[in-house]
């Protein structure tokens, strides 16, 4: 258990951009920094950031939430593991007790996972160092590629014993269960045995963003034909492939920095290239380029670098992911190495600086690169070229800016020797398909919802025992305005004496609703509000931070959400001396309505369920008449608040 008191030094000490800022690349907007939200994906950036507030918050999806929540939500964590990873980026010690059998007993598969992922990391890098077999196979195949002590230690590599089962009788040993490893991919059961997955080969540890072990990769260094060269973990529920890049978790800082990450294939190409100082890159681990790599990447870049080893198949079976990667608006180029090179022998046979004059010389944009490459393909077959020309022009028209295409139009032109105006025609028919194609889309669905609106009709039944949205209007006012004096205009005693009260807007809805004996039907509102009536009996008033820094996560979560606010008058309007009224400019009706509204929803829900009562009593029982006197008593109240509201009174 982590002490309320370390929690509170934990929250106090994290600041929300420092914490988003290491996996959204972020951008100042007035007051507020604005990125691209992590958790779906999207073109135009709608996840704000408010250092002010502490609080994040994405339009787009609604996620919300402060720097605790950020890490629970984008790294899958506990709270008490997001916790533990902001006191060590913020160098907070956490003096924990020891957990309990029956607090370990409560983990979860994905703790057990990552605590396993790492226990294996460790093993195979020990059995590299320490064991005769780890040294004599594993360590001696790194170091004949060249890779320096330091970098070997970095990448965590390490090396899995020939023996069928070395690694798992050492974790069960360890007591691992056997569940665990068989989930985890470690470990396989066939026919009743266990064995290792990935014995006698070379490990290649896979972290995530914040360097957790999520996986493995392991090389084979046999040449029995019959054993696939490599072999990758499985999915599980900490490694999901698609979602994952080899390096992340090195090299993001690095493709903030130099605002470009460099994309190879393999494990050896990353760590080659790190250790000639090229730190921006990461790998897609053999697999097909997913949408779910390039927003990984576009969380800190928006320009992608594809380093190629030369072979035309493998370059022609990735243009499908690159145009992936136009479609959502980056930037690709295309760095081609010679004949027989990769970026790994390229970078052990060259020096650093030649190694980064190269990939700068030779980087490519992929338009230009595409189109040369299959032009030479033609050999002027006007068929051929014809096909040419609609794979260019459909690669163009999934680039989202308007000015961008155009230019990549004229350099086509220039290249096939074509007129610009051959090209544009052609984009510009793909294009109006697509509209078409959208519209037609946008129809249908259309025509879906009229048909369900044209259904039979369900009777609507208003619920008028819900009181939730006055219940949430009465809170945001208090989060908003608590600290705020009203004043209200009054009779004096002498004639047309007029007298100033005030009161503090937490002051006048606490004591009103509590003199009413209003409690809030939803719980998390009837805490917000305790909490005000709290710092209002002891002249000490919550502050906001308070409650969106909460250790109860549902009013911290409900906070953020009310207090955030998309949109904010600008400032210009002023300026042309146009001006609009704010809830702050006629905060006594305001707090009036507010508080009003919900003692009149109240009564109402009173009412209903009185009456309901009263249809199942016998009417000449005396139990039925104290029902009517209770409804006599209850309308007339209400009919003052409808008085009071401006609304028309009923009975």
């Amino acid at each position: 258990m982590i002490p309320r008191d370390t929690i509170q030094s934990i929250i106090d000490a994290a600041r929300i951009d420092e914490v988003v800022g290491d996996f959204v690349q972020l951008k100042k907007r007035g007051v507020n920094l604005l990125g691209l939200c992590p958790f779906h994906n999207e073109r135009t950036p709608s996840f704000t950031v408010s250092p002010a507030k502490g609080i994040f918050k994405c339009f787009g999806c609604g996620k919300a939430g402060n720097s605790v929540n950020f890490i629970m939500e984008h790294e899958k964590y506990s709270y008490p593991e997001a916790l533990r990873y902001l006191a060590n980026k913020y160098s907070i010690e956490i003096e924990e007790q020891e957990p309990t059998p029956e607090e370990k007993q409560l983990d979860t598969d994905r703790d057990s996972l990552f605590a396993l992922n790492t226990f294996a990391q460790k093993f195979y890098t020990q059995t590299l160092r320490q064991t005769e077999e780890g040294r004599a196979i594993g360590l001696s195949y790194f170091i004949e590629r060249g890779f320096r002590e330091d970098i070997i230690d970095a990448f965590q590599l390490g090396f899995s014993p020939t023996a069928w089962d070395a690694f798992t009788q050492h974790a069960i040993k360890h007591g691992f269960a056997e569940k665990y490893l068989i989930d985890s991919g470690l470990t396989i059961s066939k026919e009743g045995k266990l064995y290792d997955r990935f014995r006698e080969r070379v490990m290649f540890p896979i972290h995530n963003l914040t360097g957790k072990v999520i996986g493995f990769g392991g090389r084979i260094l046999t040449s029995d034909k019959t054993k696939p060269k490599y072999v990758n973990s499985p999915e599980s529920e900490v490694y999901n492939k698609s979602k994952s890049l080899y390096g992340i978790w090195l090299a993001r800082g690095a493709i903030v920095a130099r605002d470009n990450c460099y994309l190879v294939e393999g494990y050896t190409d990353v760590i080659s290239l790190h250790q000639s100082g090229i730190e921006n890159v990461v790998a897609s681990s053999g697999t097909s380029l997913t949408n779910d790599q390039i927003k990984l990447i576009n969380k800190y870049t928006r320009n992608i670098t594809i380093l190629y080893d030369g072979d035309p198949a493998g370059i022609k079976a990735s243009f499908r992911g690159i145009d992936m990667i136009l479609e959502q608006g980056m930037n690709v180029k295309i760095v081609l190495f010679p004949d027989g090179e990769d970026p790994d022998s390229y970078a052990r046979k060259n020096r650093s600086a030649d190694v980064e004059a190269f990939i700068s010389s030779q980087s490519d944009d992929f338009i230009t690169f595409k189109t040369r490459m299959l032009l030479s393909e033609t050999n002027n077959d006007p068929v051929k070229k014809a096909g040419l020309i609609h794979e260019i022009i459909q690669s163009i028209s999934l680039i989202p800016d308007g000015i961008i295409r155009p230019l990549y139009i004229r350099e086509c032109a220039e290249i096939m020797g074509l007129a610009e105006q051959t090209l544009m025609n052609e984009l510009n028919r793909v294009l109006r398909k697509k509209r078409l194609k959208g519209a037609q889309e946008e129809s249908v669905n259309e025509e879906v919802q009229d048909q369900q609106l044209v259904a039979p009709p369900q009777e609507q039944v208003l619920d008028i025992t819900d009181c939730s949205a006055q219940e949430l209007d009465v809170i945001r006012v208090l989060l908003h305005f608590s600290d705020k004096v009203l004043k209200f205009k009054q009779p004096g005693n002498e004639p047309e004496e007029i007298v100033i009260t005030e009161v503090g807007v937490a002051e006048y809805i606490c004591n009103d609703l509590r003199a009413n004996q209003i409690v809030f039907d939803l719980p998390v509102y009837q805490i917000i509000f305790e909490a005000f009536c709290v710092g209002v009996d002891n002249q000490e008033l919550p502050d906001e931070k308070y409650f969106l820094m909460h250790v109860d996560h549902t009013v911290a979560d409900t906070a953020i959400n009310i207090i955030t606010q998309r949109y904010e008058l600008s400032p210009g309007w002023e300026e042309i001396k146009i001006y609009v009224a704010s809830e702050a400019d006629k905060l006594e009706d305001t707090v009036s309505q507010a508080v009003l509204s919900l003692m009149h929803r109240k009564l109402s829900a009173m009412i209903f369920v009185n009456q309901k009562k009263m249809k199942e009593l016998p009417a000449d029982s005396e139990e039925w008449a104290d029902h009517l006197s209770r409804d006599i008593h209850l309308k007339q109240a209400r009919n003052e608040i409808s008085r009071r509201l401006g609304r028309t009174l009923n009975n």
